[in-house]
């Protein structure tokens, strides 16, 4: 469950991976303080990726934690989550914006070059994030993430996202960065991790080591 006041420092995204059991993914949200989760479709037909949020979405709602559904508008809208993830040019991304950030977060991914980031960010997005879903397989971060991320914490004032490794100890590389949010995927949901646990934990290497913000 999470806190009454959110943490002053980078607080956790969860991202559900392509399989994960939707108890997989509730369970971790008795881990401690989780911002968001991202429900991306991957291969899942409509109806299974709709009937798989419906597991999910209310027991994250109830634990406080706000759901972004990546990609699929209507079953946004049908499952009413908080917000909309998108990795579409600047174009497709501001037309996203002017129809939906009214009702929920809009945010994006997909950028690989500052240019590509600065790009997006010009349409005002609700956060960017550096990174690739299911491509968190090493314990470490990628450097082009970490890179990204603090390139963009440190100039512009929309929150950034950045993907951590497989390892929980990765949440510490990350928030060095300045970045507001590190995204957790298989450090939390790969066989054999107990999701509540791991949630637990890189909450306390995150109380320990993230640098505080400015109130």
């Amino acid at each position: 469950m999470n806190e009454t006041t959110p943490p002053n420092r980078c607080r956790i995204v969860l991202i559900a991976p392509s399989g994960v059991p939707a108890e997989r993914v509730r369970a971790a949200f008795d881990g401690g303080d989780v911002a968001s989760l991202i429900l991306p479709q991957y291969a899942m037909d409509e109806a299974s990726f709709q009937a798989f949020a419906e597991q999910v979405v209310p027991a994250a709602q109830a634990a406080g934690v706000a759901v972004i559904i990546a990609g699929d508008t209507r079953i946004a809208g049908r499952v009413q989550a908080d917000g909309l993830h998108v990795e579409v040019n600047k174009a497709e991304l501001a037309e996203t914006i002017s129809n939906f950030q009214a009702k929920m977060m809009v945010g994006c991914g997909g950028a690989k070059t500052r240019d590509d980031a600065l790009e997006l960010g010009e349409t005002r997005p609700d956060y960017i994030f550096f990174g690739r879903f299911g491509y968190d397989n090493k314990p470490e971060p990628h450097s082009r993430n970490l890179s990204l991320g603090q390139w963009w914490a440190e100039m512009i004032e929309i929150p950034c996202l950045v993907l951590a490794g497989s390892d929980i100890a990765s949440v510490e590389a990350v928030a060095t960065t300045g970045c507001e949010f590190v995204a957790l995927s298989s450090a939390v949901f790969a066989n054999g991790v107990d999701p509540r646990e791991a949630v637990a934990s890189a909450n306390a290497l995150l109380d320990q080591t993230a640098p505080r913000f400015e109130a």
